[in-house]
């Protein structure tokens, strides 16, 4: 195994970590679930570091961590929603990863904020559509007499769409004060 994959692999068990953490300082709204935190921050960095498979497995890897600490499973494709699939996506972020990198290289701050707000935009609302589904499928009762669909959509909303943009600041905030961390010497 070459330094740089190691350097990868090391990295990504150690954001993970961190992820959890992260996810353990939050801000919760409701008591069904569904928290504010910077939990998508680590999955932000590595896809942005390594690409998006790498990004994609640290956010495996914080799902299933969540599931063994504690996480709240109904029925086994609802774990599979709200906590494997919904921390797996959060890596697509890294599909602007070869822009930020550019970006970075020409000291264009501005064009790196766009790449980087845009891709946990991506990642985030794909998290955000895999508990929406979970809570419409699995989650009905809660909606009482209203639409399941309105009800999921607002409620995971709630939550989402904050820790959606402060990921996003906070991200773009970390990779314009220090553009090296886009390098994966």
């Amino acid at each position: 195994m070459n330094n740089k994959r190691l350097l990868m692999l090391v990295e990504i068990a150690i954001f993970a970590g961190i992820g959890v953490v992260l996810d353990k300082i939050s801000f919760s709204l409701w008591a069904q679930g569904g928290s504010i935190s910077f939990v998508m921050l680590p999955i932000l960095i590595i896809a942005v570091r390594w690409g998006v498979i790498p990004g994609m497995i640290t956010g495996l890897l914080i799902g299933v961590l969540q599931m063994l600490l504690g996480g709240y499973i109904f029925h086994w494709a609802q774990a599979l929603l709200d906590y494997v699939v919904a921390f797996s996506v959060v890596g697509l972020a890294g599909v602007f990863r070869k822009q930020i990198i550019q970006a970075a290289q020409a000291v264009k701050k501005k064009t790196m904020v766009v790449y980087i707000v845009l891709g946990i935009v991506i990642g985030g609302l794909l998290r955000y559509a895999a508990h929406a589904i979970a809570g419409a499928v699995f989650f009905s009762e809660y909606a009482g007499d209203q639409n399941v669909w309105i009800y999921t959509i607002i409620y995971n909303g709630s939550y989402m769409i904050p820790a959606i943009l402060l990921t996003a600041i906070v991200g773009a905030f970390i990779f314009t004060v220090a553009p090296r961390l886009v390098q994966t010497k």
